[in-house]
Parts: structure tokens; C-alpha cells; sequence
């Protein structure tokens, strides 16, 4: 039985108010839905996990429907004949954010959000659909509706962790899904007693209990009240939230492991992109005859591209590596990916009772979620706690090319290493269908246009450096590959042979001694942990253990530094080459916040000094500005230097060495405020 496609679009409109993108001109934006049905008993559908406890259709499908935005040429053979898949990040637009240098929008309408415009002047038919099937509408996001599954009659039940943290006080109640914008598994009981709280302040203490009378499987409603009596609140039973009446201590991780029940079939966000992209890359009309809105003044779509970030980058590599990659027709569905920030992780969407929204595993947010597991690495190579040998690029015929890139915190947090050595840190060569970038000394999110760094419950303010001309450059370059056969550059990673890749006690031999300024205690380690027998297949049978016995572990390696402390290796934005501070991808919990531990994604700031007698004054091994440069115009002179040297290295394009230059300069006076 042939799986179904039926796509309604509910608005047609002109984008950005007719402005014409160079010689590509005017975009339109197309918004609807994608309403589909797949056979559970399919070819193409085995693997996903419960879609057999699916409810079906009168044909014996099982339907499922997801949100689509378009932005495209209204001239589709004015456009470069290219799809170019933004995966989001739960539920939320970024591509125009991070290629285009626009502003965040999940309903991009105005001049305004499309930024300088990049990929509309590549003429690109940029496409958005909700493949994460647990999250509730609001502000804009990609939803998507999936079924629950189901034990015959009975619900479906099973074991759920989740963990809380609140980085305030005064938190009292969280969704079990830890995020509001999430739906969350609901517990079989309000029994508090058939469930487990603990808490602990760092992820390496061990666990304390929270006695089941001291909380509740409730929420905290607040609201005006009737008669005067002013702003009241309620403790409301919840199956879906828990409350903690004397609040959440700040930094502090509460763990739950409670009965869930009606696990939605999130694999099936694998499939929705498979068959949208399939289809609007090569079909005519879909099942119920609606033209494909990519098919029209006789244009067909040559090329499609995916890109995601974190998240969404995690989700590209478990898509590839599962094989969703290759259509029911035998085709590959995208010829290059573009994975960002992923780290060594993959998605765990394809699971029962899974969590695609949670941390996926830092050195405190979420450090035993089941996210970092073998195969790391694009290459083939061996486990050698398991002896099990796999890739993620395994099918050769319907693999995309690939070009992963990530920044300073990906090694610190996600383990990055590991997607270019083996697993116990040796060099591993890729395949030649496959690049690997680090991003030097940048932080997990970099925004385009940053005007100052925030400090939150951190000890440093957060990295400032700007990379966004990276993104552009680098799919120009990738398109190349996939259109002409024309290779991008070499991979830029620190390595052992090289000596750029480090072990943390080589690290702290490097790194300068800035007054006043902690350092990590280690990267985020990854022991093999024991998640039950069944996990492969996507059921958790039993919780992890807190750690693995002695040497059981995979080898997390960091970049090596330079006198600054900034990334000797990867490739170095004109900010970093021609530094006001040094850069890193960590940032340490204050005090008061489970002091030191690093902080999910945050990297640091940390201003050079800038004069001499600062430097004589403080101890401040690192030269000062004054030395280096001399004042404002030299340096200025140094990163446009460093732009064009990237320019000639295929890394940026012309286009952004002024706006490169007049970033970096904007901050010379910017970063003295934070000096004070």
C-alpha cells in the first residue's frame, strides 16, 4: 500500500513586500500543511519505533499531519533549482537568522526579515516543516500532529526520566517535559509515592531523595481574584506537571523517574522529511492532486540541501545514519547536509517515550540523556569498549555530502573530538565525502547581531565572537560539491598528529593564568553506560548507572590554545585571528548556582588588557592591546587582514569583509564597558 501526500496551503503572499533579491527578484511565502498517511507495514517504514501501535485509517494507514512554510522565487526559473531545508530548532525558524544576518522569526513577512538577503539573492526555495511531533503551538512554531501509541485497549506505559532545573529562585513548578513549550509524557499516577524525586547539586553527587509527601504532581496556577482579594494562586492535580511547594533551589538538578504513559510515535518526523522533500524534489501532484509548489514555469527542483543546528544538527545525523536518507523510490532525498553545533551526538527521536527537546547531555544539564552513543564519527571505525564497528556514512549510494562544523563548546560539552577521532582519541580520516570544521574559539550559539553579551548565572560574560559569515561561505562551497564535483576545502580540526587536539592535563599546561578567572574541571566526560538491553530498539528498560567502572570510557580531547588562550587550530574568524580577548567555548556557573560547573552552551569573554601598565599592574600574562595594535585603526587594519586571508582560504565570501571589519571594529569601544 503507497504511502499518501496531501499538501494545503491556506495562504499565498508576497515576501518581504515585492522586493526583488538581485537578478533572482521578487519571493513569495506559501504557508499550510502536509497531511500524510504511511503504511506501518511498509519497506520504507520499518524501524520506526511503535508505529505498529499506531491507530489506522479505514486503508489501514496511519496519518499524521505537519505545519509547511515556503519562501521561494515567484519565478521558480529565476531561482538556482535548489531546496534549501531549514530543520529548525524546536519548532523555530533559523536559517534566515544565521545565513541572512535577519533578525529571529518563526513568521518572516517584512523587508526586514530577510536580512541582507543572502539566500534569496542565491535564489534558494527555502522550506520549513515541523518533524518534532511534541510540541504545543504558540509563538509561532512548526508543529506537527502524530498518533499515540497504544497497547490494544490499554495505554502504553513504561518508564520516563526527566530533570529540572531552575536557574532562579522562587521556581516551584515545572512540566514534566522540563519546557513549557513541550508536551510532556503524563504519569500513570498522581501517587507520589509510586514515583522517585532526587536532587543533587552537581551531576557527579550522588542523589538525594525527595520525600513523596514534600512535592506533587501538580501545577502552580496564578491569577486576579474576585471581591478584592487581588492576585490568588492555586495548586492544581496535574498528571503533566510536578510542584515542589518550597521551590526549586537554584542550579541544583532534580531528577524524576515516574510510570509515563501514551508515548507519541516521534519517529515519524524522520519519515515526514523524507517523503516532503521527496516530493516537492521530484514529484508532479501529490495524492490528492495538488500541483507541487516547487514544479511551476517549468522550473524542477536539481538539488536539495539541509542545514540544522544543535538540535536539529543531531537530528540530520541520526536521519542520515538511520537511512532515512534514501526515498521509497531508492533515491537519496538530500545531496548535501549541513549538521551545525551537533557535537559527537545524534537525535533520540526514534525511541519510545522519547524527549527530542531535553539538554543532550552536558557536564551538568542533562548529563546521563541518551544522546552520545557509537557511531560518532562519519568514518568507520571500532568501539573499543564494545568492539562493534559502524559510521554514520554507511550507504554510499544515497548518503549526501557532508560538511559538519562546530565550535569551541561542542568540544567541552558534546564531546566534538569524537567526531573526528576513534574512541579512544586517535586521529580518524574522514571520508572524502565528508568535512569536518571547528569553528576556533566561538561559542554553541553565536548571534549575528549581538550588541552585548549577557553574563545570566555565569562567572564570564558570554563569547561575542562573530561567525556567521562562515554559514554563507560554506554553502556556497557545498553547493559546488554537490553541483560541480568541486571538493570545499581541507578539513580544519585540531589534531594529535599536529599537536592541536589536547588531553585536559596538556589544556591546563597551555591555558594563560588570567587573573581571576576559573577553569573547567574537565570537558564533559562520556562513560559507557548501561541503558538496557532493548535501547537499541528504542525502549529504555532500565535507568543509566551514575558511572561506568574504571577505564570504560571514551576519550574526550579539547582544542589546544595559544598564548591567549584562544584555538590554535580550526578556522579562525578575522575576531579571533585578530583578538580583543580571549575566546572560549565554556562558561562556569557562579556562585550560588552550583558554583563552577559549566553552564550549558555559554562560552566566555574574557577582555585582554589594554595597556601596558594594565598588564604590569594586574599580572596579565597576555599583551595588551596597546602592544598589539596600537590603537583603533590598527586594529582594524589586522582583521581586515585576517578577512581577506579568509577570503583566499574559500571560508568568506568578499561580499563580508566590510561587514566583518565593521563588526569587529563596533566592539573595540564596546568591550571597555565590560571592563567595568
Amino acid at each position: 500500500m503507497d504511502n499518501t501526500l496531501d499538501i494545503r496551503l491556506a495562504e499565498r503572499a508576497p515576501f518581504a513586500g515585492g522586493a526583488a533579491f538581485g537578478l533572482v527578484g521578487a519571493y513569495e511565502r506559501l504557508v499550510g500543511r502536509a497531511h500524510l498517511a504511511v503504511d506501518p507495514k511498509g519497506r520504507a517504514e520499518r524501524g520506526i519505533v511503535d508505529l505498529e501501535r499506531a491507530s489506522r485509517n479505514r486503508q489501514g494507514l496511519v496519518e499524521l499531519a505537519t505545519d509547511l512554510f515556503i519562501l521561494k522565487p515567484v519565478d521558480l526559473a529565476k531561482g538556482n533549482r535548489r531546496i534549501f531545508f531549514d530543520y529548525g530548532n524546536r519548532g523555530n525558524k533559523r536559517a534566515l537568522q544565521f545565513f541572512n544576518d535577519a533578525p529571529g522569526s518563526n513568521d518572516p513577512a517584512s523587508p526586514g526579515d530577510a536580512g541582507n538577503g543572502f539566500l534569496m539573492r542565491r535564489g534558494y526555495a527555502i522550506v520549513w516543516a515541523a518533524w518534532q511531533g511534541d510540541l504545543w503551538p504558540g509563538d509561532g512554531r512548526m508543529v506537527m500532529d502524530v498518533p499515540v501509541a497504544r497497547d490494544g485497549e490499554r495505554p502504553l506505559t513504561g518508564p520516563v526520566r526527566a530533570e529540572f532545573i531552575a536557574d532562579q529562585a522562587g521556581v516551584c513548578s515545572f512540566p514534566l517535559s522540563g519546557v513549557a513549550s513541550t508536551r510532556s509524557h503524563p504519569t500513570v499516577s498522581l501517587d507520589t509515592s509510586q514515583a522517585t524525586l532526587s536532587r543533587r547539586q552537581y551531576a557527579w553527587d550522588e542523589p538525594s531523595p525527595v520525600p513523596p509527601d514534600r512535592w506533587r504532581f501538580a501545577r502552580l496556577e496564578r491569577g486576579g481574584g474576585l471581591d478584592g482579594a487581588g492576585t490568588e494562586s492555586a495548586v492544581i492535580p496535574s498528571d503533566s506537571h510536578i510542584y515542589l511547594p518550597g521551590g526549586f533551589e537554584p542550579g541544583w538538578i532534580y531528577e524524576l523517574v515516574y510510570a509515563g504513559k501514551d508515548p507519541l510515535v516521534l519517529g515519524l518526523g524522520h519519515l515526514v522529511v523524507r517523503d516532503l522533500i521527496a516530493f516537492l524534489k521530484h514529484g508532479d501532484r501529490d495524492t490528492a492532486g495538488n500541483a507541487n509548489p516547487l514544479a511551476e514555469s517549468g522550473a524542477r527542483m536539481a538539488k536539495a540541501y539541509c542545514w540544522g543546528r544543535s538540535q536539529t544538527g543531531r537530528g540530520i545525523r541520526d536521519f542520515i545514519y538511520r537511512g532515512f536518507n534514501e526515498d521509497a523510490a531508492g533515491r537519496p532525498v538530500f545531496d548535501g547536509a549541513f549538521p551545525h553545533v551537533s557535537g559527537g551526538g545524534r537525535m533520540r527521536l526514534n525511541h519510545r517515550f522519547s524527549q527530542p527537546v531535553t539538554h543532550p547531555s552536558e557536564q551538568h544539564e542533562g548529563h546521563l540523556n541518551y544522546a552520545d552513543r557509537f557511531p560518532f564519527s562519519y568514518a568507520r571505525s571500532t568501539d573499543h569498549l564494545t568492539g562493534e564497528t559502524d559510521a554514520i556514512l554507511k550507504r554510499p549510494k544515497t548518503d549526501p555530502l557532508v560538511v559538519h562544523t562546530q565550535t569551541g563548546t561542542e568540544y567541552w560539552q558534546r564531546r566534538g573530538s569524537l567526531v573526528h577521532t576513534d574512541t579512544q582519541g586517535n586521529d580518524l580520516e574522514q571520508p572524502d565525502t565528508a568535512r569536518v570544521y571547528l569553528w576556533a574559539s566561538s561559542q554553541h550559539f553565536a548571534d549575528p547581531l549581538l550588541e552585548k553579551p549577557s553574563r545570566g548565572v555565569c562567572q564570564n560574560w558570554s563569547n561575542i565572537v562573530h561567525t556567521s559569515m562562515l554559514f554563507r561561505a560554506l554553502l556556497d562551497a557545498l553547493d559546488r560539491w554537490a553541483t560541480d564535483g568541486v571538493a570545499p576545502p581541507a578539513s580544519r580540526i585540531p589534531t594529535r598528529a599536529a599537536k592541536t587536539l589536547a588531553t585536559m592535563e596538556e589544556w591546563r599546561t597551555q591555558f594563560p593564568r588570567i587573573p581571576g578567572v576559573g577553569i573547567p574541571r574537565e570537558p564533559n566526560r562520556l562513560p559507557l553506560l548501561d541503558y538496557g538491553a532493548e535501547a537499541d530498539a528504542g525502549i529504555f528498560t532500565i535507568e543509566p548507572p551514575r558511572d561506568a567502572a574504571p577505564g570504560r570510557e571514551y576519550a574526550v580531547l579539547v582544542p589546544a590554545v595559544d598564548a591567549d588562550g584562544n584555538d590554535i587550530a580550526g578556522i579562525r574568524v578575522p575576531m579571533v585571528e585578530a583578538p580583543l580577548a580571549t575566546y572560549v567555548g565554556w562558561n562556569l556557573r557562579a556562585r550560588g548556582f552550583s558554583q563552577g560547573a559549566m553552564h550549558t552552551y555559554v562560552g566566555s569573554t574574557l577582555p585582554l588588557p589594554r595597556t601596558r601598565t594594565e598588564t604590569a599592574t594586574t599580572g596579565d600574562p597576555r599583551q595588551s592591546l596597546e602592544r598589539r595594535y596600537g590603537d583603533r585603526e590598527g586594529y582594524a587594519k589586522a582583521v581586515e587582514a585576517a578577512a581577506r586571508r579568509l577570503v583566499g582560504d574559500g571560508f568568506m565570501l568578499e561580499e563580508d569583509v566590510p561587514r566583518a571589519v565593521a563588526t569587529a571594529i563596533s566592539w573595540w569601544h564596546r568591550l571597555a564597558e565590560l571592563r567595568g
